[in-house]
Formats: C-alpha cells, structure tokens, sequence
C-alpha cells in the first residue's frame, strides 16, 4: 500500500506524508499516554516530533532547491518514519553539483540549529534538552540538538545517503564515474551492515528504525550501482 496524504506544496512541490509515517505518530501518542497517564506528556512529545519531522522536511526543500539551481526538477517530497525522500529527476554526473545538492540538506539543518543556539542564548534558555517525560521540556534545546544528530547520521558516507553521495562525487573528481559509484555503493553497503549490528538488542535494544534504514541503505545502495553500471555499459 502506498497512500500518501498532502502536507502541502512549497515552490511548486508537492509534499506528502506516507500513511506509514501517520500510524508511528499515532504509536509515539499511544504510547506515551500508556507510560505517563499524561495527555499532556503524549501531545507534547507528538509536537516536538512532528517539529523534528517539520526539520527534515527543510532539509529535502534544501536538497531540492539546490538541484533547481542546476535545472534538476524534484517531482515530490515524502516523509517516512524513517525520514524524508526528494525524489529527483535525476543526479548530474558533475561531482560539483552533486556535492552541492548533497550537503544543502545537511547545511539547512545546521542553519537550523545555529539559529536555535542563537534564541536560546537570547532567551536565557538552557542548551540541556530535558527527556521527553518532563512536565516542562526543553523543546527548543531539545531541537537543536536532533538537529545536530540529522546533520551528523546524514553526512555518515552510507551511499545513497548524503555523506555516500559526497564520498563519490569527490571519488568522481579523481576516477571514472562508475568506479567512483561501485566504491561509494560498497562502502554504503558496509555502513548498512554496521547499522543492522548496531539495531540488535545486544547493543542495549532492538531499534526497527535503525534496522529500516540499513535494509533501505544497502538495497539502494545496490539498485543506483546496478543502474548506472548497466547505463555505462549501454553508452
């Protein structure tokens, strides 16, 4: 099933959120509500989720402006529990532009957190986000912060994610275009693996997100090197 459902559109793109993404809100409310008998504790929690969520959303707008800039159009924006996806026309095959477009989303989320860092210190706020369980959480802290976190997971080099896809357009400016995609695949592939371990209860509980996101990694890691290794050999 793939039902998405309109958030709204920014500059002529259209942005969804997959019913996937909706029915993990709805657990994250259940579920707090359950824990803290507190309507208010499972509300709160849903909003600074849903203002995270709002967060990676600039930062596909960032990916997808940047691609604009090189006469790339973007056909729509989807938000998943996982994260959000900018589906674009296409990726140049000029390493400059795709570095350019593959750290503009990273850039926004910490322009993001720049700004927060900025407020909060005008405020007389604290930079120490409060848990989730707090009567009073520290939100503003507490995005920053995640901020920081997406800015850090993104630039990891886990092709296709955006530090894989620094990692070959800087390979790309010293070695063939298809040797530069197998090696970033690769080493994409490899970050999933580590993702998988890393999601095993041994290593302090089981996290289906980040087991989601190795299994996503390692296939489209697969699937992109497949695609332009079969386009260079039709050239």
């Amino acid at each position: 099933m793939n039902k998405k459902f309109t958030i709204g559109t920014f500059s002529g793109i259209g942005i969804y959120a997959h019913w996937t993404l909706l029915v993990m809100l709805a657990g994250i409310f259940g579920w707090f509500l359950w824990t803290s008998f507190s309507l208010t504790t499972a509300l709160a929690v849903v909003v600074i989720v849903s203002a995270l969520f709002g967060c990676v959303i600039l930062h596909e707008l960032g990916h997808a402006l940047t691609a604009r800039h090189f006469n790339i159009s973007t056909l729509d924006i989807t938000m998943y529990p996982i994260g959000g996806v900018a589906r674009l026309e296409g990726i140049p095959r000029e390493p400059r532009q795709e570095l350019l477009i593959a750290i503009a989303g990273p850039a926004v989320n910490l322009a993001i957190a720049v700004v927060l860092f900025v407020v909060i210190l005008a405020t007389g706020g604290t930079l120490m986000p409060a848990p989730f369980v707090e009567t009073d959480p520290n939100v503003l802290g507490l995005l920053m912060w995640m901020n920081l976190a997406l800015v850090g997971f993104n630039m990891l080099p886990a092709f296709p994610m955006d530090g894989g896809r620094v990692l070959r357009a800087g390979l790309a400016s010293k070695i063939s275009y298809k040797n530069a995609t197998r090696i970033a695949a690769y080493v994409g592939q490899g970050m999933a693996v580590l993702f998988a371990f890393a999601a095993l209860p041994i290593f302090g509980g089981f996290n289906p997100i980040l087991l989601f996101i190795a299994i996503f990694v390692f296939t489209a890691a697969r699937q992109e090197a497949a695609y332009v290794l079969q386009e260079q050999e039709q050239a």
